[in-house]
């Protein structure tokens, strides 16, 4: 059967929407959500915990529809409300007195992860304030952490869901494309990494990245139910050359092509080309997640 689109890993084919428009046609007063979860039923669609994918489901519904292959019913709820408007996060009032010395004369660092507590709106702040690349909320799995050296505040990590293509981490790692797609939860990103300006501490950033590696495993379990085994990153190398990273043994893999998830007419590069570093916690990490359930 020809194949209409591709979707979140789902290939959809001529007989799948044959299938949705009798689905539908059968059930005219249901919701979109109802049609959904059948949906899901259907096909065995769920998450690694066994969830439906209900609103991947409903997000591959909408992209049928509006590209003519079959007719939804009306929304049966509509807000009225205006879209809320993001606000970045406001900068913070703190101690911003020079700390220069060294790592040992730094003495204890503690590293506390807030995501939900009262410390985010702080982390947020920072990295709006002092991150290259600003704080965007993540979406997915995520957590925030903070090291603080007494009560003070030295730097910011944010771990996120890897993104699902990477070419440098996907040949490393010899996964297949079914292997990823069931095991890519396994991987955290490294989306935001920030030692505070006034900060000048030597080899603090690559210490606060091997004791991360150690700690972050266990804490995603807590949060999520699942380990992580292996680690990554971009740095943007035409601003830094990533020497804290390959000072705590982070690996080379690659760079990127420039273009982006959402280029679609591979025309060049339409953003910064970036080293790929990764970081495995586990010795068979390869083996973890190249295995099929």
């Amino acid at each position: 059967m020809d194949t209409l689109l591709t979707y979140r890993g789902r290939v959809v084919s001529t007989g799948d929407v044959a299938f949705l428009r009798s689905l539908i046609a059968q059930h005219p007063g249901a919701s979109r959500r109802k049609l959904s979860l059948d949906v899901c039923a259907a096909w065995g669609w769920v998450q690694p915990n066994g969830t439906p994918r209900d609103a991947v489901c409903r997000g591959l519904l909408l992209a049928l529809s509006r590209a003519g292959h079959l007719t939804l019913p009306p929304p049966q709820w509509v807000s009225h409300r205006p879209r809320r408007r993001i606000v970045p996060p406001l900068p913070v009032e703190m101690d911003r007195t020079p700390v220069v010395t060294t790592l040992a004369a730094l003495g204890p660092v503690e590293i506390r992860q807030v995501r939900r507590t009262a410390g985010e709106a702080l982390f947020n702040g920072l990295i709006q304030e002092h991150h290259y690349l600003g704080y965007v909320q993540p979406v997915g799995e995520h957590l925030k952490f903070m090291a603080f050296a007494g009560e003070r505040p030295v730097a910011c990590v944010a771990w996120s869901s890897a993104p699902r293509h990477l070419g440098p981490r996907d040949r490393f790692i010899g996964w297949s494309a079914s292997a990823r797609r069931q095991n890519i939860r396994f991987v955290a990103y490294n989306s935001r990494y920030l030692i505070l300006p006034w900060v000048q501490v030597p080899h603090l950033a690559s210490h606060l990245l091997g004791r991360m590696a150690r700690m972050l495993p266990l804490a995603w379990e807590r949060v999520y139910g699942h380990p992580v085994y292996f680690l990554e990153t971009f740095v943007h190398s035409e601003r830094y050359r990533g020497i804290c990273y390959r000072a705590a043994n982070w690996i080379f893999l690659g760079r990127t092509t420039g273009r982006g998830k959402d280029d679609r007419m591979h025309r060049g590069p339409n953003r910064p080309v970036k080293d790929v570093l990764g970081y495995p916690l586990v010795r068979d990490f390869r083996e973890r997640l190249a295995r099929l359930p």
